[in-house]
């Protein structure tokens, strides 16, 4: 595929970044695209290597060979439509993905994988230039009604299937935006908003319903809910956020970081934000090393904080790949984040002990300590302080980026039943329906906080098996309170 001998002739080369000097100073997107001739040249080091790894690298199973091949040849249209036959929304995976697939790309065996995210991304955006992106209505309609509650990425490529199907989708969000984490935890630098907009024009005339500021289990109840469709797909997300235990959590100036990246996207946005959480002349600790921290880091670059360290409880990754961290497993290696190059500092291997309050009751100091990771006889790992390390290290906006540790489903179990797992999330039976018949889960509420490639999947997949169990289970919608045999049981 491509040029067979292109990865000796063309290194791998990403795509030229704004001046982090001027980017700081805006919330535009940080990428610049990349010409014609470079990108048909990165696709085609993609070798003829006989066995895909990068597709079983990628949880939507992306046909990437093909549409590299494509790409390398010119032949832009068609590769465009082998990449939306597996992904709905290349646009947000090539700009969002942390591209499983170049970790099990072939050519990491000894050399730099292909720049297939790169790719991906070059490819629809051309397709939304060229206006190949079209609504795509079905020859016929069902008469069945689906709903779809959540509006991330699992929501959307579940219902964009759906009506594509010949089915009606609704589809509810809490928010007064479409978009769940993809509107709201993605910072602009990285994903403008109006890629999404432009998405949703065409699930709009494709016949999804959008329904926002609706709250399901608040506003409406999910038995409400559940009576009123046919089927009901639940795709709200992993919000429950990890906390900090420790003596003066309590203190002002400490925010979760989905709560202060949200506000600085509802500026930019154009929305008024009384009260603000602001980076401002302020010394910032991020208390995560994940992507959400990062975004932190680069939010706060643009509201001006005199300083920002990200402290991370694990130690730095290697450099290289560890021999028990083989290819085509994903690379557990050291990563510099575009935020992460605009500047501030980077702490590994540090334990949060306690905060320190001024007179005013605000955060003004972390203390913590170096740890040393323990692995135990039994496979345990600990974490041993390691003795006159230590240190306070000032901080007047401590934001909280430790990830997420399982959907909010408070009102779904207790108004509907359903059963959660061992983690928290919500527990299926058969495939991606759960213990409440008709009422299906996909994406992060099901398996955790994860990648944004696999939500779509997890979507895709969770709409294959309502639209086949619609199929078997003809007849009119039932009454309020009845049920009827979903998913063959």
């Amino acid at each position: 595929m491509g040029k067979n001998d292109g990865f000796l002739n063309w290194p791998r080369q990403m795509p030229a970044s704004r001046d982090a000097s001027e980017r700081i100073g805006d919330y535009r997107e940080f990428q610049i695209q990349q010409s014609e001739e470079s990108a048909r040249r990165q696709a085609g080091r993609c070798m003829d290597c006989g066995i895909p790894f990068c597709q079983q690298g990628c949880p939507l199973g992306n046909i990437i060979p093909d549409w590299n091949d494509l790409v390398y040849r010119g032949r832009w249209e068609q590769a465009y439509r082998a990449l939306s036959s597996t992904n709905n929304f290349p646009e947000f995976t090539g700009r969002l993905c942390p591209a499983p697939c170049e970790g099990a790309c072939t050519l990491t065996i000894n050399t730099d994988a292909v720049t297939i995210e790169q790719t991906e991304r070059e490819i629809i955006e051309r397709a939304f230039d060229e206006g190949w992106v079209l609504p795509q209505e079905p020859t016929a309609r069902s008469g069945r009604r689906v709903a779809v509650v959540g509006s991330g990425p699992a929501g959307l490529a579940a219902a964009q299937q759906l009506v594509r199907a010949g089915h009606n989708v609704t589809v509810y969000e809490k928010s007064d935006r479409i978009g769940g984490l993809l509107r709201y935890g993605i910072p602009d630098f990285k994903m403008e908003k109006h890629i999404i907009d432009r998405r949703l024009e065409q699930m709009k005339a494709e016949g999804v319903e959008f329904q926002t500021g609706v709250e399901i289990g608040a506003d409406t109840s999910w038995k409400t809910i559940h009576a009123d469709y046919d089927a009901v797909l639940v795709a709200i997300g992993a919000g429950v956020p990890r906390d900090l235990k420790v003596p003066g959590r309590d203190l002002d100036g400490v925010h979760f970081a989905l709560t202060f990246l949200e506000q600085q996207n509802r500026v930019v946005a154009g929305d008024e934000v009384p009260d603000q959480i602001l980076a401002t002349g302020r010394d910032v600790i991020i208390l995560g090393g994940g992507d959400t921290g990062s975004d932190c880091v680069g939010t706060s670059h643009r509201q001006g904080a005199k300083s920002v360290t990200q402290i991370e409880l694990m130690p730095a990754p290697p450099e290289t790949r560890r021999d028990t961290n083989p290819w085509p497993q994903w690379p557990l290696v050291f990563r510099t984040s575009s935020s992460q190059k605009e500047g501030g500092r980077r702490e590994f291997a540090f334990l949060t002990k306690e905060l320190i309050a001024d007179n005013s009751g605000r955060v003004c100091a972390l203390r913590g300590v170096q740890v040393q990771m323990v692995v135990d006889e039994s496979g345990r790992t600990r974490f041993d302080e390691v003795d006159g390390t230590e240190v306070d290290l000032p901080c007047d906006l401590l934001i909280l980026a430790m990830g997420y540790v399982a959907p909010d489903t408070g009102s779904i179990c207790d108004q509907l039943g359903v059963d959660v797992d061992g983690r928290g999330n919500i527990r299926t039976v058969s495939g991606f329906e759960t213990s409440q018949r008709r009422v299906l889960v996909a994406g992060d509420a099901k398996r955790g906080a994860s990648l944004i490639v696999w939500a779509i999947s997890d979507g895709r997949e969770a709409a294959r098996q309502i639209d086949a169990a619609l199929a078997r289970n003809p007849g009119r919608l039932p009454t309020r309170g009845m049920d009827r045999p979903f998913g063959g049981r």
